[in-house]
């Protein structure tokens, strides 16, 4: 029985969760964003060490069944707008106002495309056509674009794709430098709603360089030595695949999916019904919800509040983060939704970053100490984070410090509850979980802002997201558009899916006979989507003619195994120890209070605030009115008196 191995890639830093056996092991290496197998590689080499004793990474490799990554990279380029310059090309009469339908789309747009839009008639042959086309990819081009994206609307849009396609691969053919990519959006997919098709191959293209150079660099680094499965990405729907079969949009919120799939898991063991998954990163604090055991997701997912074709959990990833730029502008504190990452870094830091963060504010506010934080590996800057607090904040205002540090300390808590109320409302007996590096720094505020009195802290909060992909299996999910619906149509889409599952499994090296296919029929009328279980033989849907929209979903999975959660218990109560006292701001005036360290805690120990919690990758802070036991799966649970 080989290890398994998750990574979760963040903008600051980059996580590492390992079922070893029975036994969990993990840790953190700070994201070298230049070169993101550097991190990579660096995290592999310190589980060999644990595991082993000694920096064989080759041997961990041989001794592994599954790598399975995800990243926020992507998701953390499309909130900073940090990507390719696109061009796009449309037909010569589709209507742009009416494929940007809304002020989210047309803001998204101008972001990412902005005025490089060229438009060639999908109906033209020969000469006509090689020329529009040459002329628009040189307008294109000319413009700045250094990625181009095809997409048409039209009854042809399909014929008409596959025609410029034909020219741009005579002109313009890949192996000629300067050569520029472009997608053509029927190719990503059958969806019959022209401005979804326009928005799925906008955001891929966006995304797929940042993927791009790293999944094949680190994939092809893995093969060098001679690990024995290939690389499997993580993707945004729960499951996970080899490079070769993700799409770059795949990738988009996966970590944040990671979470959602250990919250799930969590739920499930303690019982909770109703549960808002806040997981606070470096750069972005990504939100989704558990309701009754499940993860809501819509068959036409939301990426920046624009559809797109492929169905997405409901997660929203909102601008803040340990690492947001804090600064003061016009008397009033913004956060993000700019980072300064791992690199420079928080002030504190030491790498010569001049921002002041979060993470610089939790340091000179007591909530972190600068010789413990990432494990003790990393020793913090406290004159270098006051100066940038000084000179970005506080004098900005013409305030004190510890005023400024209130103040960021309260924007930072407002946007990410405002994070949290864009996914939904909670409800009085709603939990907050809260994980990520930055995730239980001041968590029990951000539920008193919210008017909750549950908060779950998870041990494993600082790698949560790398617990949670060790929820996820290997398979591929396939959905075809019905615009016949007769058993016969469906018949036929469904063994068409079913075909492209049996290449697609077998290059995964497993074959669809060891695999659990499972089909459903997705209708949307009226705004409400209803989606009913269906294989050939069963009965079509009754709803299914009326439907405005009907599509046939297949998904293939092959189970590998997972991370086991011990039976609940309820340990006997204790009073938790105390490993000394911390300084902390609290209402303006320095207080000391008890420090707590999760690994001195039996589980069953009990505590109350004000108080310190630390962990060598996470430390929070319990507000006063708040009381925490250790679980006997040693996660923090906090109640509210």
């Amino acid at each position: 029985m080989g290890k398994l191995i998750n990574i979760d890639n963040g903008g600051t830093l980059t996580d590492f969760c390992v079922l070893d056996g029975d036994r969990l092991r993990y840790t953190k290496s700070l994201t070298t964003p230049h070169d993101l197998s550097n991190c990579f590689f660096e995290g592999l080499t310190r589980i060999a060490e644990q595991c082993f004793g000694e920096p064989d990474v080759a041997r961990l490799l041989q001794d592994t069944d599954y790598i399975r990554y995800s990243t926020t990279q992507g998701t953390n380029a499309l909130v900073e707008r940090k990507g390719p310059r696109l061009g796009v090309i449309i037909g010569a009469d589709d209507d742009l106002d009416a494929l940007l339908r809304d002020a989210a789309a047309r803001a998204v747009f101008a972001a990412l495309v902005g005025d490089r839009v060229g438009r060639v008639d999908g109906a033209a042959e020969g000469d006509a056509l090689d020329g529009a086309v040459t002329a628009t990819v040189s307008k294109l081009t000319a413009a700045g674009a250094n990625r181009l994206v095809v997409s048409l609307a039209g009854a042809e849009h399909e014929a008409a794709e596959r025609a410029i396609e034909r020219v741009v691969l005579r002109r313009y053919p890949s192996q000629l430098l300067g050569a520029v990519p472009v997608t053509f959006a029927a190719e990503m997919t059958h969806d019959a709603d022209p401005a979804r098709r326009l928005f799925t191959a906008v955001f891929n293209t966006f995304l797929h360089p940042a993927m791009e150079r790293f999944l094949y660099s680190a994939d092809h680094r893995l093969k060098r030595h001679r690990t024995r499965n290939p690389l499997l990405i993580f993707r945004n729907d729960g499951g996970s695949a080899r490079v070769a079969k993700t799409i770059a949009l795949k990738t988009y919120s996966s970590g944040p999916r990671g979470g959602m799939e250990g919250a799930i898991a969590l739920a499930a063991h303690y019982g909770l019904s109703d549960v808002v998954s806040c997981d606070i990163g470096g750069t972005t604090t990504d939100v989704g919800w558990v309701v009754d055991g499940r993860a809501p997701q819509t068959t036409r997912g939301l990426v920046e509040d624009v559809a797109i074709s492929f169905p997405l959990c409901q997660l929203h990833s909102e601008g803040v983060g340990g690492s947001s730029i804090v600064r003061a502008v016009d008397g009033k504190v913004i956060v993000g939704p700019e980072s300064v990452g791992a690199v420079p870094g928080p002030a504190c830091f030491g790498r010569g970053g001049a921002s002041a963060t979060m993470t610089d504010a939790a340091l000179l506010g007591g909530i972190i100490a600068p010789d413990t934080y990432f494990g003790g590996e990393l020793r913090l800057d406290v004159e270098r984070a006051a100066k940038a607090v000084l000179d970005n904040v506080a004098g900005p205002l013409g305030t004190t410090p510890e005023a400024a540090l209130e103040a960021i300390e309260a924007a930072w808590v407002a946007k990410v509850v405002a994070g949290i109320h864009r996914v939904g409302t909670p409800r009085p007996d709603t939990t907050l979980l809260a994980f990520g590096g930055a995730g239980a720094f001041v968590a029990t505020r951000i539920a008193e802002a919210l008017g909750l009195h549950d908060v779950l802290i998870p041990g494993l909060s600082a790698v949560f997201s790398a617990f949670g992909i060790g929820f996820s299996d290997l398979s591929q999910h396939y959905q075809a558009n019905l615009a016949r619906r007769d058993a016969a149509a469906l018949e036929a889409a469904w063994n068409g899916l079913l075909g492209r599952a049996r290449r697609d499994m077998f290059a995964e090296g497993t074959t669809l006979e060891e695999c659990t296919v499972s089909g459903a029929i997705v209708m949307l009328g009226g705004g409400t989507e209803t989606e009913t279980v269906w294989q050939p033989g069963a009965t079509l849907p009754a709803a299914l003619g009326g439907a405005e929209e009907a599509t046939l979903r297949l998904k293939v999975v092959k189970t590998i195994r997972r991370i086991p959660l011990p039976a609940l218990t309820t340990p006997t109560p204790g009073v938790a120890a105390t490993r000394g006292t911390r300084e902390v701001l609290l209402k303006g005036l320095r207080t000391d209070v008890p420090l707590y360290r999760l690994e001195d805690l039996e589980p069953g120990a009990c505590g109350e605030g004000p108080a310190i919690v630390e962990e060598s990758y996470f430390t929070g802070r319990i507000d006063a009115g708040w009381r925490f036991t250790l679980t006997g799966n040693r996660d923090l649970r906090l109640t509210r008196e």
